[in-house]
């Protein structure tokens, strides 16, 4: 039986590499945590894995552990971190494990700045409909499976959403340069994680690395549009063989829209035609695809009203996202509503790449939270810095998330108190400080 412990196992892709090693046989699981939010939460509850109390307990490092599994949210001075250097207990990043179950199984990785979860829960939903096995990890929930890690004794294949961010404490290397792929897609570089690349060119140094970690005979998939990526394909090593693509443009009737959508479409059938699927047999099964959970997820329709939520935050993903809405609703009004949660969006260094993003939005609503901010001990921003930063008329900037609620109720019912013609969109990678969106959408849109 081995024994592996996991520091941070409350993160979203931690405790689920918690769950997948927990149902293998021959291994037991625990794990420590400061604080734990659902679905996390209730998820550990359910498998038996929550730690009794919250905190660090270097007590319970002990010699007979296998290994411990370290998640970004623990600190390099953590005490059980500490402890477990001290007795020399092998410690794993999230990664470095992933890679190492599986090191002898075919790799397919997705990476870029925008469209990364969508186009691996494509290759993953078609190849399960295709009934091909596969271990895996993505960033998001998909319609036919358990949960957002998989890792077996019997899959041939493994499908990773490849992260440019941080390993571990320990390990200040993006996390994709682990996983080494046989297949790997790029889908666009646009400069993203400004607190760990303060530079544009560093921060497309990585995905070069990237590039540079492929297995021999390789397969790199790209998108053709993207400069960057163009110029990391000419500059790749000769074993590496550089499949361009752009939006599939075909007659299959799709459930997913937007270009962006289109593009990574085309990107995930390219990626499983690498590994013996026939293209017809990847449109005919995407066609039933309705998306990874919190990527355009619509989460309420009326008779002349719809909202939508996703993750989009960086500039790319925003653009994209709202784009894609007013093309699927040339007719309505689009109230679009953003939240800037993440370290990038928060420094006033980076507010400027937002410019003209929200544009083809009807109504645009910014939010932050200034408490954020001092948690995060950035530098102070003001609504008067994030609206010129975003640079149409159509923004407004909201600091009180009642406010905000306030605002959209005006919004979307107006003097008549009626619901317009309306598709809403909420936008964030965090909470908008803990609203139920869906609630909340169906509160406004229904009378």
């Amino acid at each position: 039986m081995k024994h592996l412990h996991f520091i941070a196992i409350g993160g979203a892709a931690m405790h689920n590499l918690a769950l997948a090693v927990a149902s293998k046989a021959g291994y037991k699981v625990t794990g420590s945590d400061d604080e734990i939010f659902d679905p996390a939460l209730s998820h550990l509850r359910e498998a038996g894995l929550l730690p009794e109390e919250m905190g660090w307990h270097p007590e319970r490092i002990t010699p007979d552990l296998d290994a411990i599994i370290l998640g970004m949210h623990a600190r390099e001075d953590n005490p059980e971190l500490v402890r477990a250097r001290e007795l020399g207990i092998k410690i794993y990043s999230f990664p470095e494990y992933l890679y190492e179950q599986t090191k002898d199984k075919i790799r397919i990785v997705v990476g870029g700045s925008h469209g990364k979860t969508t186009t691996t829960s494509m290759i993953l939903y078609v190849l399960n409909r295709l009934g091909i096995e596969a271990d895996y990890m993505v960033g998001a929930q998909i319609e036919g499976f358990e949960r957002m890690v998989r890792l077996s004794d019997t899959a041939k294949y493994a499908v990773f959403e490849g992260d440019e961010y941080l390993t571990s404490p320990l390990d200040l290397r993006s996390k994709f340069l682990w996983y080494h792929p046989h297949v790997a897609i790029l889908t666009g570089i646009a400069w993203d994680h400004i607190n760990v690349f303060p530079t544009f060119p560093q921060y497309v140094d990585t995905f070069r690395k990237f590039v540079d970690s492929f297995e021999p005979d390789g397969s790199f998939i790209y998108y053709q549009g993207d400069e960057n990526l163009k110029a990391l394909a000419e500059g790749a090593r000769k074993d590496i063989t550089c499949i361009p693509y752009d939006a599939y443009e075909g007659n299959v009737p799709m459930q997913v829209f937007g270009r962006h959508n289109m593009q990574n479409l085309q990107a995930a059938m390219l990626a499983c035609h690498c590994i013996g699927v026939a293209p017809d047999d990847f449109y005919r099964e995407i066609s039933t695809f309705t998306g990874a959970s919190n990527r355009l997820e619509k989460i309420c329709e009326t008779e002349n009203a719809v909202a939508y939520k996703d993750f989009a935050h960086s500039p790319s993903k925003l653009k994209a996202t709202v784009n894609a809405v007013r093309e699927r609703y040339p007719n309505k009004k689009l109230i679009a509503c953003m939240e800037l949660h993440t370290f990038s969006s928060l420094m006033a260094d980076f507010l400027p790449q937002y410019k003209g993003c929200m544009a083809e939005a009807d109504v645009a609503y910014v939010y932050f939270n200034p408490k954020v901010i001092e948690h995060k001990q950035l530098t102070p921003i003001t609504a008067d810095e994030v609206r010129a930063a975003f640079g149409t008329k159509n923004v407004e900037v909201f600091t009180s998330c009642e406010d905000l609620q306030a605002a959209l109720r005006a919004e979307v019912r107006g003097e008549r108190l009626e619901v317009r013609e309306t598709a809403l969109l909420m936008m964030s990678s965090g909470t908008f400080d803990g609203i139920n969106v869906k609630q909340f959408a169906e509160e406004l849109l229904h009378k």
